[in-house]
């Protein structure tokens, strides 16, 4: 089976269009989305309801907890926090209802693989694992982790493979998971990539084959970015679409 993965959307309809697409010509048999779905961007019901749709499952992220009423947001900074405001407002009764419901976490115990959206370990408090070091804080927890873990939140393409005692950070390109390791994955972003690289994320999975495949594809940033300005959000989401960070 071929598992599509992307994570980060950020209400960047034009994105997910490309993205979704792009899976389906991958010949994908199932689509999990990691979180935050919603925020910065200037689509948010139109992600939620593609979302809805093709996705298998979706988990929580930040922004979409911050939506839903589920986290508090107070110390976010003034323009991430007034998208959310603005989200909370205007989502449809469905697609509220739908964040509100999300879990935490996603296992697939028969495929021994889980999807959260920041850290697995205590995943409310959505910590990022983005560097050595706080890959290296999952050791004590090896035991409880399956073969692989798949993340988003930090909007950058890692990987990280853990055994007794050690962590390896591994190039982000095609690579096959090793039996004897475990694995810490993240997928990139859709909606807001901050890796220098402005093309939508997402990775396939082989469950057969134990191979995961970073992907990119192009999408009409201009667009995307000129909704934003037309909303009066803050300029810098927009900006920042098309040199990717």
């Amino acid at each position: 089976m071929r598992i599509g993965i992307f994570s980060d959307v950020h209400a960047n309809v034009e994105g997910l269009s490309a993205v979704a697409e792009a899976l389906r010509r991958e010949a994908v048999d199932l689509y999990i989305s990691i979180g935050d779905t919603v925020g910065y961007g200037a689509s948010p019901n139109e992600c939620c309801d593609i979302v809805r749709e093709l996705t298998e499952a979706t988990v929580l992220g930040n922004h979409d907890a911050a939506v839903a009423g589920r986290m508090d947001y107070s110390y976010y900074y003034d323009a991430a926090r007034a998208v959310l405001d603005n989200h909370a407002a205007v989502l449809s009764d469905e697609n509220m209802a739908w964040l509100q419901r999300l879990p935490y976490r996603y296992p697939m115990g028969d495929l021994d693989i889980q999807f959260s959206h920041g850290s697995p370990i205590n995943p409310e408090e959505f910590d990022y694992v983005f560097a050595p070091e706080q890959a290296r804080e999952l050791l004590p927890h090896l035991d409880m982790l399956p073969h692989a873990t798949f993340i988003g939140h930090s909007h950058l393409c890692k990987v990280f493979a853990l055994d007794v005692g050690e962590i390896h950070e591994l190039s982000p390109t095609t690579f096959t998971l090793r039996e004897d390791s475990k694995y810490i994955i993240s997928v990139g972003s859709v909606g807001q990539p901050r890796d220098y690289d402005n093309r939508a994320s997402y990775g396939i999975y082989d469950t057969e084959s134990h191979v995961f495949e970073f992907r990119r594809t192009e999408y009409d940033i201009e667009m995307a970015a000129r909704k934003i300005f037309d909303l009066r959000l803050s300029r810098n989401f927009g900006n920042r679409l098309f040199i990717g960070v």
